[in-house]
């Protein structure tokens, strides 16, 4: 009887074992999904990097002396015309007294040789004076007249340099900048600057940032555009674009980190009186927008060959060698897909994607309105779902449906 027992008890484990693992095997993959939805796609190109004024300008001298006085401080507003800066004058005033001089000397020597050559030119007449004679003195004449507007223009020189040490704001703005102290020189070079003071229009900012190579292309002038700055938590202000650089800024040249970007201009449409220049920003380009279109969340596109969704072709005696290389080929190539739930199992369907935006793709084809697609987990949907396979939907947890909701 025992033995029966024993019997009976082995024979009842081995079925639930069976059983068991009949069950594991009908469990379906576990995945997210989500509801295949119309609405509007706006696609952005996002770029970093500083707000400046549209129009500064840097004062600098032209001329070389000793700063003596200075009309500005940065902050200080000033006006088209002010006098900004002033130059120790001694130097350029005792040129012109000398240019001045000279000049005097030239007239003078001009107008005692145009005496004589008047002279020359009645002796010459009545036979006194040789013809060489006279050339002579008419050459020294002209010669005199030649050194004379030589000394007026030396003196113009003089004028120039002495009116250069007083320096002028060429537009109405703000200080923004003082890089030099009453008492230090201004080397004054012609083709280098030697800044003293920066004039920006602090009521004209843009935004110059740097986009990638692979996102310039969809840029275009007049895009409109969300700027932050860091320093205004939570504000966002308008934008719209108005330069895009023609040559990139490479970074890295010949390294791994080599990176290639290129320089866009953003205008400010929104003013704040607290803007100050050098502030970081990040800005939101909006290259496209689409309204009502079907579109389905970005980690629910994936990639497969091409031939695992199609059926086997049949195969032709008459096919050749080549004919089935270039099908294997294309066979081979990678496809975007979605996994879509039907009957509780996963169906692959190749679809044509269009812009996107920070979550979403659009879909051109390939998909209709209220289909369910699998959104997660990452791993089993980049890697190992396969068309047909069984799968179990997991239920949302309750932060997961409020952050849908919101």
């Amino acid at each position: 009887m025992k033995k029966i027992i024993i019997i009976a008890v082995i024979a009842v484990v081995i079925i639930v074992v069976i059983a068991a693992n009949f069950i594991k095997k009908e469990k379906g993959i576990e995945v997210d999904t989500e509801k295949v939805e119309r609405g509007k796609i706006i696609q952005t190109v996002t770029g970093s990097g500083q707000i400046n004024p549209e129009v500064e300008v840097k004062v600098s001298a032209n001329v070389a002396g000793k700063i003596i006085k200075l009309h500005a401080d940065e902050g200080d507003s000033v006006k088209k015309g002010q006098l900004l800066v002033e130059l120790d004058q001694e130097q350029y005033i005792a040129s012109l007294e000398r240019a001045q001089s000279n000049l005097l000397s030239m007239r003078a020597n001009e107008k005692k040789l145009k005496s004589e050559l008047i002279r020359s030119r009645d002796l010459r007449e009545k036979g006194l004076m040789s013809d060489s004679e006279f050339e002579a003195t008419q050459a020294s004449y002209e010669a005199a007249e030649s050194n004379s507007k030589q000394a007026e223009a030396q003196v113009k020189e003089a004028i120039d340099m002495l009116s250069k040490t007083r320096l002028h704001s060429d537009m109405d703005g703000i200080v923004t900048k003082l890089n030099k102290e009453v008492g230090e020189i201004a080397l004054g070079a012609q083709f280098q600057e030697d800044v003293i003071m920066v004039v920006a229009d602090l009521s004209k900012m843009e935004a110059v940032i740097e986009v990638d190579e692979n996102d310039v292309v969809n840029v275009a002038l007049g895009d409109t555009s969300n700027v932050e700055i860091d320093a205004f938590v939570d504000t966002t202000f308008n934008g719209i674009v108005t330069k895009i650089a023609n040559t990139a800024t490479i970074k890295g040249l010949g390294t791994q980190e080599q990176v290639t970007n290129f320089e866009v201009k953003v205008a400010l449409i929104d003013y704040n009186e607290k803007f100050r220049p050098g502030m970081s920003t990040t800005v939101d380009i909006v290259t496209e927008t689409r309204d009502n279109v079907i579109k389905v969340p970005i980690q629910a596109v994936t990639v497969r060959e091409k031939k695992k969704l199609q059926k086997e072709p049949e195969i032709e005696e008459t096919s050749s060698n080549e004919n089935e290389g270039a099908e294997e080929a294309k066979n081979k190539e990678m496809v975007e897909v979605v996994f879509c739930v039907e009957d509780n199992k996963a169906v692959a369907k190749a679809v044509k994607l269009g812009i996107s935006d920070d979550t979403h793709y659009e879909i051109l084809s390939g998909l209709e309105a209220d289909e369910t697609v699998i959104t997660g987990p990452f791993r089993i949907l980049s890697r190992t779902l396969k068309e047909g396979d069984l799968l179990e939907v997991r239920e949302k947890k309750k932060e997961e449906k409020d952050v849908d909701r919101s």
